[in-house]
C-alpha cells in the first residue's frame, strides 16, 4: 500500500476520532437536554445507544489504525493481525445491534415509520459490513497460509540446491 494512501487514511481516522470526541463532549449532552420532556428510561436508553454507537466507531478506527501500522511495517500478514480483525468484526456487529435497538426505541415513540425503516436499513447494512470483514479475514488467512507454503517451498529448494 502506498505511503500516501496510508497517510490519507490516517488523516480520515484522526478526523473521525476527533469528531467522535466532539459528539461525546458536546452533542450527547445537547441531546440529553433536548429530550428533557421524555420519559427518563427512554432518555437514558437513547443517549446510551448513541454513546455506545460512537464507542464502536472509535474501537473500529483504532483497530484500523493499528492494522495500518502493521501494513507500513510489512507485518500485516501475521497471526497477530487476526486479533484486530476480530475486534473490528465485533465492533461492526455491535453497531448493527445498537442501530436496530435504536430503531425499536424510535418505533415505540412518535417517530415517522420511514425514519424507523431507514435506521433498520442502516442496521442491515452494518451487519453486511461485518460479514464482509469476515470474508476479508478469510482472504487474509489464505494469503498467510500461501505465504507460509511458499516460504517452506523456498526453504526446501534451497536445501536441495
Amino acid at each position: 500500500m502506498a505511503k500516501a494512501t496510508i497517510w490519507a487514511l490516517r488523516v480520515v481516522i484522526a478526523l473521525a476520532l476527533a469528531g467522535s470526541l466532539v459528539v461525546q463532549a458536546f452533542i450527547v449532552p445537547a441531546i440529553w437536554r433536548d429530550l428533557e420532556g421524555e420519559l427518563l428510561w427512554a432518555r437514558i436508553t437513547f443517549v446510551t445507544l448513541i454513546i455506545l454507537g460512537v464507542v464502536t466507531m472509535q474501537v473500529f478506527a483504532v483497530c484500523v489504525w493499528l492494522l495500518l501500522t502493521k501494513v507500513r511495517k510489512g507485518s500485516v500478514f501475521s497471526e497477530s493481525s487476526f486479533r484486530y480483525v476480530d475486534i473490528i468484526v465485533w465492533a461492526i456487529a455491535a453497531a448493527a445491534v445498537l442501530a436496530f435497538a435504536m430503531a425499536v426505541l424510535l418505533a415505540l415513540g412518535t417517530t415517522a415509520p420511514g425514519i424507523v425503516g431507514l435506521v433498520c436499513g442502516a442496521s442491515l447494512v452494518l451487519g453486511g459490513m461485518a460479514l464482509l470483514v469476515v470474508v476479508m479475514k478469510n482472504l487474509l488467512r489464505q494469503a498467510i497460509e500461501r505465504d507460509v507454503e511458499a516460504s517452506a517451498l523456498r526453504t526446501e529448494l534451497d536445501e536441495m540446491i
